[in-house]
Order: structure tokens, then C-alpha cells, then sequence
């Protein structure tokens, strides 16, 4: 079994970011199974914490390890990812050399009702997790516009977008195998 953890980068009760991964996990291929990590009740990420370092924040960083690849899906704010998602990306570099990311496999999605959806903010995304040493899915890319009834129920509504997702998640589950067979 291929366990996948999935970071939703909005804390907001209506995120379409949310509702993209919730009907996605029902898209999974065969053999794959996802955990959110979540990142709500982190608290502001400061140095100042590190000498007692909070609980919630050592659980974050022992769940981004203990699953076998990330899922991040972000929403673009001001052309570039949420703050919250970025102090949670703080944390798991914390303490100096202790980094969650490094050589994980992490693959980058995410939702907007906008033309260009959230490109510029993937884009950000994708230079954190370079600078972590993460393993990012290059392609597909998947920057999701959501039109009006593209989400229903938990279910995406349109077959040519289901497909594409559910390759997406295979290419990821992919990538995930790829990486355990060269580190074993």
C-alpha cells in the first residue's frame, strides 16, 4: 500500500482546493491510500520557539515522513502561495538540517476559478520544495480551473477533468515507486 499525504493550502471552511483533493482521493489508483496533514494549528513559525518546540509541530514533521509522497494543493494568493501554508513549510525545515522534505516525493496541484488558475503560486511552490530537496512531479502539472458545477457532491463532474486527474494521480503513484525502488 502506497500511502500518500495531501496539504490543503487554505484553512478556509469552503476551500475548492479541499473539495479538488477530497473527490480526487476517489480517483485513487489501486493500492493507494491518503492522510491529510493538516496545517491549521500550527502556530506562527518563530525562532524564539525552537528551544520548546511546540508538539503540534514535531507531529507535522513525523507525518510528512512517515507517509511515502506529498500532495500540496494550494490556492494562488496575491500571486503566490497562502502564508499559513508557507509557516507550515517554516516548521518542517525546523530545527536547521532537520528537513521534512528532503527526498520526498511531492506533487503540486492546485484550484482557482481563474484562467490561469494557480500557476505563479506553483511556480513559488515549486522553488521551496527545491530548496528542501523534495523530489517534485514534473509533469502533468495540474492547475485546475474551476468552473460553476465542475465540484458537485464530492464528485467532479466532468469527465475529461476525472481522467485527467485520476492520470495525474497515477503518474504520481508512479513517481512515488520509482523513488522507493532507487532507495532501497
Amino acid at each position: 500500500m502506497t500511502t500518500i499525504g495531501y496539504i490543503i493550502g487554505s484553512i478556509s471552511s469552503t476551500s475548492i482546493n479541499r473539495q479538488l483533493v477530497e473527490a480526487m482521493v476517489k480517483l485513487a489508483p489501486e493500492g493507494v491510500e491518503f492522510k491529510e496533514i493538516e496545517i491549521k494549528q500550527l502556530p506562527f513559525y518563530s525562532p524564539d520557539l525552537e528551544a520548546e518546540f511546540p508538539q503540534i509541530a514535531k507531529d507535522f514533521k513525523q507525518e510528512i515522513v512517515d507517509v511515502d509522497g506529498v500532495l500540496i494543493a494550494t490556492p494562488e494568493y496575491s500571486r503566490s502561495i497562502p502564508g499559513v501554508l508557507k509557516n507550515a513549510f517554516d516548521w518542517s525545515t525546523r530545527p536547521y538540517g532537520d528537513m521534512s522534505f528532503n527526498g520526498k516525493p511531492v506533487a503540486i496541484i492546485g484550484a482557482s476559478q481563474g484562467p490561469i488558475s494557480t500557476a505563479a503560486a506553483q511556480q513559488h511552490l515549486r522553488a521551496i520544495m527545491g530548496h528542501f530537496n523534495a523530489i517534485v512531479m514534473g509533469q502533468p502539472e495540474g492547475m485546475i480551473q474551476v468552473a460553476p458545477g465542475l465540484l458537485e457532491n464530492g464528485e467532479i463532474t466532468n469527465e475529461g477533468t476525472a481522467e485527467f486527474l485520476g492520470m495525474y494521480l497515477q503518474s504520481f503513484a508512479s513517481l512515488i515507486e520509482r523513488v522507493q525502488k532507487a532507495n532501497a
